[in-house]
């Protein structure tokens, strides 16, 4: 019998953090189970054939550090977390060990650690999908204890990570589609951007791939909230850099080395000799207010915000006021 039918899930309750996108372009592809499958098997050369024997069980909603886990699932006797970057991080292996402990948590009932029996749990693999622009390998390994400050091997967690720019991973694109034309389409998207504003990029990219059968029923249903998507991640990072300039002109001194950092995922912490302190929380707040009131002011009521950018409606009324 295969293990994950012993499995039981049980909810889990986060820190109440707020965070600025629900979904990325990735996770919302690949949350299909049927394509969830394709790309598995073209990972490890397999040929499971029933979507069915999937078990799906991303941790919604759970961040830390400013960091989400993009998918996680569980197939006959192997626990598989697959992540999207589009920067280079070579900490992910102490992420991957947060989110790992989070989910066995959720399998694992806490009773049975106490008792004599020996469990048996899912065998975790890690996967990341790198599409930045950096020049980056066809395939990197990270491992946890790179990171280690003293020398231990009692405490190791490997993280694959795939290049999958056009050109890069030939044998694992050809054997899913899906992966491929995701690939094309940021591809796209990038070189629109080039020589046209941001929506309209996104815009053009959709319209070539649909018109050419690239992910075209995906696109097709997809579009408001991919488009919503881009434009929310550009007008937060715009109203970011806003913040920053106008710190600069008032003579506060914001960077890293001071432990000042703005952006979505560390936070923000503006004039330590002013004693102002904005953490990430309030940071992310002031971009997602900004946008909604922005798209409040060209007309937008507050159902159809919360449709396209998945922000809770009682959000929304918050954030408008």
């Amino acid at each position: 019998m295969a293990l994950k039918n012993n499995f039981i899930f049980k909810l889990l309750r986060w820190p109440r953090i707020n965070r600025l996108l629900k979904d990325t372009t990735f996770r919302r592809l690949f949350n299909d189970k049927k394509r969830l499958l394709e790309l598995y098997n073209a990972l490890n050369h397999s040929n499971y054939d029933d979507p069915n024997e999937l078990i799906i069980n991303t941790l919604d909603n759970a961040i830390y550090l400013g960091y989400h886990n993009d998918l996680s699932f569980i197939i006959d006797t192997s626990l598989n977390l697959y992540e999207h970057q589009s920067t280079i991080c070579p900490n992910i292996p102490l992420r991957c060990l947060f989110y790992v402990s989070s989910l066995y948590s959720q399998i694992i009932d806490e009773n049975e650690l106490y008792r004599e029996k020996r469990l048996s749990i899912p065998a975790p693999h890690f996967v990341v999908f790198y599409n930045g622009e950096k020049e980056f390998p066809e395939e990197v390994t990270y491992k946890l204890s790179d990171l280690y400050a003293g020398a231990s091997d009692e405490l190791e967690l490997t993280v694959r990570v795939l290049n999958i720019h056009q050109g890069n991973n030939s044998e694992l694109m050809k054997n899913s589609k899906t992966l491929r034309d995701y690939a094309f389409f940021n591809d796209k998207i990038q070189q629109y951007k080039k020589n046209r504003p941001e929506k309209k990029a996104v815009d053009d990219a959709i319209d070539y791939c649909i018109k050419h059968d690239i992910l075209k029923d995906f696109l097709e249903k997809e579009r408001r909230a991919i488009i919503m998507y881009s434009l929310f991640e550009y007008n937060f990072k715009s109203h970011m850099n806003s913040i920053r300039e106008e710190a600069l002109e008032d003579g506060i001194t914001i960077g890293e080395e001071r432990g000042i950092a703005i952006g979505e995922e560390r936070g923000i912490a503006i004039g330590e000799e002013r004693g102002i302190a904005i953490g990430e929380e309030r940071g992310v707040n002031i971009g997602k207010a900004h946008l909604i009131n922005k798209m409040l002011s060209k007309g937008k009521s507050p159902e159809e915000i919360a449709e396209l950018t998945d922000v809770p409606l009682e959000d929304i009324l918050k954030y408008s006021k």
